[in-house]
């Protein structure tokens, strides 16, 4: 990519937000409202709320918390779903209760997991967001191995492939796009059970700090928080982009040649 054509992009993706920040502005300049303050006024109390002690008693262990559950969620959901697509008996077996788990909503079992976690320590948080995003993850996993073209498959077997082989040279790039759909899906869902887990109990923690900011009346800094998580959603979903523009880069190349056959 040339730096113009970089130009151009990183132009449009700061487009919009501009606008925005420059509409939210200027709508509430004058603001009277007590719920509605300035955006001036948000974002001066912005780094006394965020630039102190709670960067270390609160975003750190909220983010640590997500990726940590993410992670566990991701490496669960790809190994199950790999071992479930590529059996029909087992998927036969596991389908309905995969579909009972898929449609019980997570937000629903954090008091019932707190209970036996705990409310305080980050266990419960943890496993929150690791029974919210392994669906995604291990659903997109069993349809992307099903999908797996069976002459792949078998021209891999004639070559004599040992399983392991054909499994990380065949079948895991081979559903890598459907994967990555499903890691993509799991990792808006991880920022919102973050939020959700801390709201039980918790004392320090972005979605906790937001909700004592509601309840003591400093709506400055709740909206500061909330700016916070936006931006936090933000950063994950470049890094998100960056890994799966390089290890997709195979199924990128192989789109845009049929795209000029």
């Amino acid at each position: 990519m040339t730096i113009l054509g970089l130009g151009r992009r990183v132009l449009a993706a700061v487009v919009l937000p501009v606008v925005l920040i420059a509409a939210w502005w200027l709508l509430t300049a004058n603001s009277t409202s007590y719920f509605w303050p300035p955006l001036e006024t948000v974002v001066r109390a912005f780094p006394g709320t965020w630039f102190g002690e709670r960067l270390g008693t609160d975003v750190l262990p909220s983010v640590s918390r997500l990726l940590i559950g993410y992670a566990v969620a991701l490496l669960a959901g790809v190994a199950a779903g790999v071992a479930i697509g590529l059996s029909p008996v087992v998927r036969a077996l596991t389908e309905p209760a995969l579909e009972f788990f898929r449609a019980v909503p997570p937000p629903v079992l954090v008091p019932v997991i707190a209970l036996f976690a705990g409310y305080t320590g980050s266990a419960s948080k943890v496993i929150t967001i690791v029974l919210g995003c392994v669906w995604p993850v291990l659903l997109n996993t069993v349809e992307g191995v099903r999908a797996v073209d069976e002459v792949l498959l078998d021209t891999a077997r004639s070559y004599r492939l040992r399983r392991r082989s054909r499994l990380r040279h065949v079948i895991l790039p081979a559903a890598g796009p459907q994967i990555a759909a499903g890691a993509r899906q799991a990792l808006s869902i991880a920022v919102i059970l973050m939020v959700i887990s801390e709201l039980f109990g918790a004392n320090h923690g972005l979605g906790a700090s937001v909700v004592q900011f509601q309840r003591g009346f400093a709506i400055p800094q709740m909206w500061t928080g909330i700016i916070v998580l936006g931006l936090l959603g933000v950063v994950l979903s470049v890094v998100f982009r960056v890994v799966e523009h390089r290890v997709l880069a195979w199924h990128r190349g192989a789109r845009n040649a049929d795209r000029g056959a």
